[in-house]
């Protein structure tokens, strides 16, 4: 995906540990609670010898964080992308504890991620990446230990690759060891759309709260994915404009309103958003910087910080990535009165789903789409009311009031469960 500023450059994990402090400050939370929950609780780093198709080995690396698992198994997505480092994957693991804290389903956090392009890798070379790195892993996932699921470059084909490779290795269908499979396997209906819905119903949330009707409307999408664009299709079926999206190959505008539903299509068809008909070409800055009602930052993180916050003209920004703000874009976004849905409530709506279809795998009873999405739906309106009524009570930004949420329930189970040996 685009960045758009230096920002890039900032240590996520250093930026989360900052973002916990801050919360933790605010909740006067005791210096024993916090050494026992701020920090990962495993990590695993593992070299991948991958023949590729020419017949050459070559080495590729990888990684699963484990942050923390007081309220149940560490739930996390993995990633394929080049810049996977360790310090991005331990950021990640600690924004899904709070995360799944946030929206209170029984899981912790965890993250993966294996350094390498699957643009330039073939369908054979992905497949064996996959395997060796769920061999590499399986000692820390299972159903009852850590689930892993989709994240950026990553789908229900490698959930599927890596499903079998743990269940061959334990002799019988495990379908439970990771979620987002493909239905056939026991995945879940409406999980592929998820994470877009959730990004949705708490836009709608706010919106209520705030008397900012979604019809009519001008969103901008930053990284028209998975997330971004089900986020877009639904804001565009409300009657809402989308007048500019992005993605890793460029950006489009069209004042007016873009026909999202023609977009998707022209996506699928040519790879890119770039070249559709009714739009025009601007830069990741500008695309940043459209007069707009609604912002939805849905790539990688750090991609707002200090250089262009002040340029970013949203009232709303809703993160649909991981960490996209950097802690100097929250206070200029919010000092001018911006508000802020922040990336584990906003987004969590994958990680909802995913447990639903843990939840349909562990019973062996699945359920139809329209209750996962009036399941979700529920979940998610819960959670940012909640969220919204610590944000008002304590008069603090929206994302330290949701830090302060699933840091605090975190922090309960961690003082009830106590310390072994």
């Amino acid at each position: 995906m685009i960045a758009a500023d230096a920002a890039v450059q900032e240590n996520p994990y250093e930026l989360a540990l900052q973002n916990f402090d801050i919360a933790a400050d605010a909740l006067e939370l005791p210096d024993d609670i916090r050494e026992m929950i701020k920090y990962p609780e495993r990590e695993l780093a593992v070299t991948l010898p991958i023949r590729m198709d020419n017949g050459h080995i070559r080495r590729f690396q990888g990684y699963r964080v484990q942050h923390n698992t007081v309220r149940g198994p560490a739930k996390g997505g993995i990633r394929y992308h080049p810049n996977v480092t360790l310090d991005e994957v331990r950021a990640l693991a600690t924004w899904m504890t709070w995360k799944c804290a946030v929206v209170n389903i029984p899981f912790g956090g965890a993250k993966g991620g294996v350094a390498c392009d699957p643009k330039q890798l073939t369908m054979g070379e992905t497949e064996r990446i996959t395997r060796r790195y769920a061999s590499a892993i399986l000692p820390l996932i299972g159903p009852e230990q850590d689930i892993p699921a989709p994240d950026v470059y990553t789908n229900p084909q490698i959930m599927a690759w890596i499903m079998d490779t743990y269940s061959m290795t334990k002799g019988y269908p495990i379908p439970g060891v990771v979620t987002g499979k493909p239905v056939c396997l026991g995945g879940s209906l409406g999980r592929n759309e998820a994470t877009g819905r959730g990004v949705y119903y708490t836009i709608v949330s706010l919106a209520e709260h705030l008397g900012l009707p979604i019809k009519g409307a001008r969103v901008v999408v930053q990284g028209f994915g998975n997330a971004g664009s089900v986020a877009a299709h639904l804001l565009d079926s409300n009657q809402a404009y989308v007048i500019g999206v992005s993605d890793s190959r460029g950006c489009v505008y069209n004042g007016k309103g873009l026909d999202i539903p023609k977009l998707m299509m022209h996506k699928e068809t040519s790879g890119a958003v770039m070249g559709f008909p009714g739009s025009e070409p601007i830069t990741p800055a500008e695309l940043l910087a459209l007069d707009c009602d609604i912002l939805i930052p849905a790539a990688l993180e750090n991609v707002i910080g200090r250089g262009n916050a002040a340029a970013v003209k949203a009232k709303v920004i809703a993160e649909a990535a991981n960490g996209p703000l950097t802690p100097e874009a929250d206070a200029i976004l919010e000092g001018r009165g911006g508000y802020i849905i922040p990336d584990i409530l906003c987004n969590a709506g994958g990680v909802t789903v995913s447990y639903f279809e843990w939840v349909q795998d562990e019973q062996h009873l699945f359920w139809d789409a329209q209750d996962v999405y009036n399941r979700l739906e529920r979940v998610m309106k819960t959670a940012f009311n909640e969220v919204y009524k610590v944000h008002r009570e304590r008069r603090v930004g929206m994302r330290v009031a949701a830090n302060m949420v699933g840091i605090s329930r975190v922090a309960e189970a961690t003082k009830l469960r106590g310390l072994y040996p």
